[in-house]
């Protein structure tokens, strides 16, 4: 169970990956004799180093790469689709100076047209420190007609995007202070910013400004718990997150001049060491006016998923989303795929 504890949060294993020859033998042989002493004063030893050498694998051992996980979210966060984990992304493993980045690609069909495609990059520099930056394309389907048609207005744009710059700092690590219960715990500061929703509001006389949409970028703030279940037939992972927003849509239809608190959390099952299934719900603020027929309140989001370890570099997921109302649709049967590459 321990072990998939560790697929999850990146928590890297040492290993021997180099032949012994002559010269590293002699070392290893003189510095074996002052260890016996060393493994006899701790004989509990350190839980992630192997039982054996504990002095020479420092000088042979390599870092050996965990499975990828967890995710990419679409706004360019460790998680799983729509909502984030505590845990980060590709952190340094041991005896690395920086982690590595990570790549991830999103494609979700929100129907009637409308697509959001996002491309995801992460690197975690240091152990307890993610950055993140996504561009999330959302193609806004027959929404310029339906206006045009209501309003004799052509919009210049018939799709928005959505840049994110995100940092994460892991405040408590899962199990720190020796206390098993105690779940990982990581802050996120999220710059969002739109650059499409300006020309959009301008085409439309600034009715958006008059439902309350006054901005086109804002700041997110996030924290996240997580904690991984081993005492069930199969391992389970819980998240569970606060976030104060303005943004509208996450940010696709633009920000309001006030924050909002709202949860969002998800539920994964460990089918195996490759395949998992997750649950996810992300609530959503509804802080601005609607235009009947063309902006739809704004409603929660719940998602069914299922990832698979390709590789130790790459993971692949599918997803089925009740997304209700999404501007002049319902979105209640969005579908999505999502793709990740660690180096």
């Amino acid at each position: 169970m321990k072990t998939l504890k560790h697929l999850w949060s990146s928590t890297s294993l040492n290993i021997l990956n180099r032949p012994a020859t002559l010269p590293w033998l002699l070392a290893a042989l003189l510095t074996a004799l002052p260890a016996v002493g060393g493994a006899a004063d701790n004989p509990s030893g350190n839980p992630e180093a192997p039982p054996a050498l504990p002095r020479q694998t420092n000088v042979l051992a390599k870092a050996e790469k965990p499975p990828p996980l967890p995710l990419h979210q679409i706004e360019g966060n460790g998680g799983i689709f729509s909502t984030m984990s505590a845990y980060l992304v590709n952190p340094p493993r041991n005896g690395e100076p920086v982690g590595r980045p990570g790549l991830g690609f999103a494609y979700i069909n929100v129907g009637h047209g409308r697509n959001l495609e996002a491309f995801t990059l992460t690197e975690t520099p240091w152990k307890r420190l993610e950055l993140g930056y996504a561009y999330d394309r959302f193609d806004l389907g027959d929404l310029p007609q339906d206006i045009e048609r209501a309003t004799t207005v052509r919009l210049r744009n018939d799709n928005v995007g959505l840049h994110n710059l995100n940092a994460r700092l892991q405040l408590l690590k899962e199990g720190e202070f020796n206390q098993k219960w105690l779940p990982a715990l990581t802050f996120g500061s999220h710059y969002k910013y739109n650059d499409g929703v300006k020309r959009i509001n301008d085409d439309l006389g600034g009715a958006l400004r008059g439902i309350g949409i006054q901005d086109n970028d804002g700041m997110d703030f996030t924290l996240y718990a997580s904690k991984l279940l081993t005492f069930l037939p199969r391992p389970v992972l819980l998240n569970a997150g606060g976030r104060a927003t303005k943004g509208a849509h996450i940010g696709l239809l633009g920000f309001t001049d006030d924050y909002n608190f709202v949860v969002e959390g998800s539920a994964v099952v460990f089918i195996t060491d490759r395949l998992l299934l997750g649950a996810e719900y992300r609530q959503k603020p509804n802080a601005y006016k609607t235009i009947p027929g063309l902006v739809g309140r704004e409603d929660d989001w719940w998602t069914i998923d299922a990832a698979y370890v390709v590789s130790k570099h790459c993971t692949i997921a599918a997803g089925y989303g009740h997304f209700g109302r999404v501007l002049n649709h319902d979105a209640n049967g969005v579908w999505g795929i999502t793709t990740k590459w660690e180096f």
